[in-house]
Formats: structure tokens, C-alpha cells, sequence
């Protein structure tokens, strides 16, 4: 066995300093109409933050801000069919139609949830991940037709459904499709379709979630029917759930929505969410990082373990007790999740390891008949933790070869997956992540050529993970206010990351301490001299050994507060440590 006891080298990318004569006067400017140092204007200069109303939008995000929902294409068109099908004496069958990922379900919550105040004859559909795959499924189609709908609104999912919407349309029935994901060249024949990225829409602002475009529809719907705004709000806890854990840009509409969405959360979270916060067990205020590690996965694990119908069940849920009971159940599948992701993870790893050819291909396509479907995804990131490289993890699923595809920053994975396509029945996805189905004997012929073309297109810096740094700083800028304000800059994300700092001529205090044999907390100065910090790098306990009391080094992190036994103190959270 070949193995690989340590993490491979970063890169550091430092961005460039905002140093032009226009910059340097908006940082004088924001100093003084802020009250900041200049070190924090100069932070907000480089991310495009010059003015203080620019700064106030960005510190304070108004529900205001938000676009008209009515600028996207084809959102009349929908409304009017909705109107259509809600109107008395007409009051047709309308099924909420969603896909099995987080996205999806807290999708159909969103859509179904608020629908139902208004219509009664409505219900929702969840795809079943193994019988019927991702997408709008036959068998979906089949049984909306038989149970007397005629209006689909899809969620999440559609925009490249061409035969399937077609074959429903045969059958009578309708569809509004609500879509993120990249049109192919040509659009489903259906009553709307709404997806920011078409070509031909004008909507200002394009990477919304799924769910966010359901939520941008049933805007539209509130400002037709002139139902108060107020009364939609409370659902963006669902929203700002699935921009993080869709790994959306948190950028303009988004940001709008994610602050708004994680106040909801904090403060007054329906109920099943409020029980699935209990049983991850957080007890302070949730940020995106909480809600990608703890609510999402398990939102997620419902559908990868049994059927994703459960998370809806919990997310719709009033009573406490039943929401309590929902929570456990999808608790236990996510603890069977991780059971089946260690163990697969490892074989796969396992395979690269004892290949010479997969050592040293620029991608990862891996494949086995007995793995979980439902954790492929997760494998395959897992794998580029290891082997930074576009990864494609692939299973048997009903005599086909099912596939997840994971990138590395600045390598599309979808355009590469397109290249192949003449090899593949179906595949769909974003620039980092997208799933794929094929012929079992296409395997190794999609992995020689999806290899051929990673080759052709990725850069060498691509296959070296990178930590980005936004300034290089003095120990002596860190103080409580430089928390609070970073703290303001949330909520964090995609296009919005949490600041990371580089600080040179750094010294250890005291010895090294390993913690549960893989993490490190250390004691450190700049200089010989001044303040000491604690700094604490997850899976650094490599590094313990190349610290020496005398020797200087450079270290990369983000400053956070520490909350233990009812003490706060400041704390960095190492990214990545340099030895002289």
C-alpha cells in the first residue's frame, strides 16, 4: 500500500493589496466615516466595498433590496398559469414536485408550505434517489397524471427534463419549472420556466438557489394576489438552508436572503428545523458554517438512506413531539451516512493508493457495483482532501453506472463531464459538482477520455490546494472591535469568504499541544516580544515537529472568538503553517 501520512502543500494566494489613488482615498474616506482602522477599510476596499452607503448596504442588508421577482423570464407566464389553476369553480390539482438533496426538499417545504394557505386541492412529490433517479422521473409523471393533477410546479429540478415534460403535457398535465442548474440548448415545453441563468433572461442577478427561486415565485404570487410580504418572510429559514448547503454564492440576492434567513433560524425557526438544531446539538447562534455541517447533512441523509420524503415530513412539521421523533429518525440515518462514507471513503482512497496510473492522473474516476449511491458525493469530495484533483466517484444503480463529479477551485467539472457526453445517457450539474449515468461497459472509455480532457484543460496551480489570504496582518491589529466587525461582514460564504490573514516572523511559546492525536494548539508571538496567542489548526499534529521555541515561521488563519467554560477570548484558526 502506498500511503500518504500528511496533508499536501498549499499554496498561498495573496490578493492584491488595494493600493491605486482612488483606493487609498476611499480607505481614507471609510476610516474616517466609519470610525475603523485603516487596516479594516483597506479589508472592505479590496472587496469592492469603497463608499459609506456601499458599507451600509453591506453591513445592514434591507429585505428591500431584494429584486422584483417579476424582471425573471417567463414569471408572468407562471403566475398567470398558478392564477389559472387556484381560480374557483376551476381549483385543479396541483403537486409540488421537488428534488431529493437539501435543495429540493426544503424547496417543496418552502412552496408547498405557503401554497397551502391558499389552495386546498395541492399536495408534494419527492423522486425516490435509487427507483427513479435525479430529475423529473416517468414514474413521477405517471402518478400525478393517474391521481387527477394538472399542474407540476418542479423545484430544484426540470430545466433539461425535455421528453419527460413533454410526455406530461401529453398526459394534461402542466408544468412551472423552477430552476438553477445550466440550460441545455434547447428548454422543456412547458407553462413557465424559470431559471436565472437562461440566456434570454434579464434577471440581475443569477445564482440563486432552487429554493430561491421558489421563494422569488411565491414573491411574485404575494405581489399579485396583494398578500403582505410579511407573511412570506418567515420561510426564509428554509432559504437560507439551502443557499448553504447548495454551496451557492453569498453575494447580492443571496446575501439578502442568507442574512434574513439566518435571523429567522436564530430567533424564531419553524419547528422542525428548531428540532433538528436540538439534536445537532448547537446552543449558540448559527452561522452558514453551522448550518453546511450540521443541519445539511442530515436534511440530506434522509434521502440517502431511505427516502427524502422524511425530511419534508420534518421540515413541514408543527407539533414538537412529531418534529422531535422526525429529527431522530434522520439523525440515525445521518449516523449510518457516515458510517457508509468512512468505510467507502477508505476503499476508494485504497484504489488510488495501489495504482501507479491513478497516482499520477490529473482526475479520479473510480468505480465499484457495491457502493451506496447516496454517499458517492461525499466520497468523492472526501477523496480530493487527499488527491487534489476533479474526482467522479461511480456506482451500479439499476443495470446503469451512476456517478458523482466533485472539482477543484478553477476547474469547471461540468464543461470537462460535457467533452464526455457522447459516452453518457444523462448528467446534469454546476462548475464543481454534477452527477452523471451511463452504460457500465462505457466506464473505462469515459475514464480514458474524461482523463484526456482534465489533462488538456486543467492548469498545474489547479491540482495544489490553495489558501487564499485577503492582507497580511499584525498581530497588533487583533482586538476585539477587528472581531465584531469581521463578525458584520457575515453572513459567509461562496464570494464572501470569511477574511483569512497571513502574519510573518511568528515564534512558539512553550511546547506544542496535540490534541485526540490529530489536532494542534499552539502559543504564539510575532516577534520576540508582545501579545500571545492561542492558535489552534485542525489535522495539524504534523507540524508539531517542525516548530522549534527559537526558529520563526509564517502561519495563515482566520480570528475568532473562543467560548469555554463561559470565558471569551480571541483565537486563530490556523488555514496553514510555513516553516523557514
Amino acid at each position: 500500500m502506498i500511503a500518504q501520512s500528511t496533508p499536501p502543500p498549499k499554496r498561498w494566494i495573496s490578493k492584491p493589496f488595494p493600493d491605486s489613488t482612488q483606493q487609498r482615498a476611499a480607505i481614507a474616506s471609510l476610516t474616517q466615516s466609519l470610525n475603523v482602522s485603516p487596516f479594516l477599510a483597506s479589508l472592505l476596499v479590496q472587496r469592492g466595498i469603497t463608499s459609506f452607503e456601499e458599507a451600509r448596504q453591506f453591513f445592514r442588508p434591507e429585505i428591500g433590496h431584494l429584486h422584483n421577482p417579476f424582471g425573471m423570464k417567463d414569471m408572468d407566464r407562471a403566475i398567470k398559469r398558478l392564477e389559472k389553476a387556484m381560480l374557483p369553480g376551476r381549483e385543479e390539482k396541483i403537486l409540488i414536485y421537488g428534488d431529493y438533496d437539501v435543495d429540493g426538499t426544503t424547496s417543496v417545504a418552502l412552496v408547498y408550505g405557503f401554497l397551502k394557505n391558499y389552495h386546498a386541492k395541492i399536495d408534494y412529490y419527492i423522486p425516490d434517489r435509487y427507483s427513479e433517479g435525479y430529475g423529473i422521473s416517468r414514474q413521477g409523471i405517471e402518478w400525478a397524471a393517474a391521481n387527477g393533477f394538472t399542474l407540476i410546479i418542479a423545484l430544484d429540478c426540470g430545466i433539461k427534463s425535455i421528453e419527460r415534460v413533454a410526455e406530461a403535457k401529453a398526459l394534461g398535465v402542466d408544468f412551472i419549472i423552477c430552476d438553477h442548474h445550466r440550460p441545455g440548448a434547447e428548454l422543456p415545453e412547458a407553462a413557465a420556466v424559470l431559471d436565472p441563468k437562461r440566456e434570454d433572461c434579464a434577471y440581475s442577478y443569477k445564482e440563486l438557489s432552487g429554493c430561491g427561486v421558489g421563494f422569488k415565485l411565491l414573491q411574485a404570487f404575494c405581489l399579485r394576489k396583494e398578500i403582505p410580504l410579511e407573511q412570506l418572510y418567515p420561510y426564509l429559514d428554509l432559504v437560507v438552508v439551502s443557499i448553504a448547503s447548495d454551496i451557492v454564492p453569498v453575494t447580492g440576492e443571496n446575501r439578502v436572503l442568507a442574512y434574513y434567513g439566518l435571523k429567522y433560524l436564530n430567533s424564531q425557526p419553524r419547528t422542525g428545523l428548531k428540532a433538528l438544531i436540538k439534536i445537532a446539538g448547537f446552543r449558540s447562534e448559527l452561522d452558514i458554517t453551522n448550518v453546511v455541517f450540521g443541519l445539511g447533512p442530515r436534511i440530506n441523509a434522509a434521502g440517502r438512506i431511505q427516502h427524502a420524503k422524511a425530511a419534508v415530513q420534518l421540515l413541514l412539521a408543527e407539533l414538537e413531539e412529531e418534529a422531535d421523533e422526525f429529527a431522530m429518525a434522520i439523525n440515525k440515518h445521518n449516523n449510518d451516512r457516515r458510517n457508509f462514507d468512512s468505510s467507502i471513503t477508505e476503499q476508494a482512497l485504497e484504489m488510488i493508493r495501489n495504482s501507479e496510473t491513478l497516482l499520477n492522473a490529473k482526475s479520479t474516476v473510480l468505480y465499484d457495483a457495491n457502493w451506496h449511491k447516496g454517499v458517492i458525493g461525499i466520497v468523492a469530495s472526501r477523496c480530493i482532501e487527499h488527491f487534489h484533483r476533479p474526482t467522479i466517484i461511480l456506482t451500479q444503480s439499476h443495470d446503469k453506472a451512476a456517478g458523482s463529479a466533485r472539482s477543484v477551485p478553477g476547474f469547471d467539472v461540468y464543461e470537462a463531464i460535457e467533452e464526455c457526453a457522447d459516452l453518457l445517457e444523462q448528467f446534469g450539474g454546476h462548475t464543481f459538482a454534477a452527477g452523471m449515468t451511463m452504460a457500465v461497459d462505457n466506464i473505462d472509455a469515459f475514464r480514458q477520455k474524461f482523463e484526456e480532457v482534465v489533462s488538456r484543460r486543467i492548469k498545474e496551480e489547479h491540482l495544489t490546494p490553495l489558501v487564499d489570504i485577503d492582507m497580511p496582518m499584525d498581530f497588533s491589529e487583533i482586538n476585539d472591535k477587528l472581531v465584531r466587525i469581521l463578525k458584520q461582514m457575515g453572513p459567509f460564504g461562496p464570494h464572501n469568504m470569511q477574511p483569512t490573514f497571513m502574519t510573518e516572523d511568528v515564534y512558539l511559546v512553550g511546547e506544542p499541544i496535540i490534541m485526540k492525536e490529530k489536532h494542534l494548539k499552539i502559543y504564539v508571538q510575532q516577534g520576540r516580544s508582545g501579545h500571545t496567542l492561542q492558535a489552534v489548526g485542525f489535522g495539524f499534529a504534523h507540524m508539531a515537529k517542525q516548530l522549534r521555541p527559537r526558529e520563526p515561521f509564517s502561519i495563515c488563519y482566520q480570528v475568532e472568538q473562543n467560548f469555554f467554560n463561559g470565558n471569551v477570548s480571541l483565537q486563530l484558526m490556523l488555514k496553514d503553517i510555513k516553516c523557514s
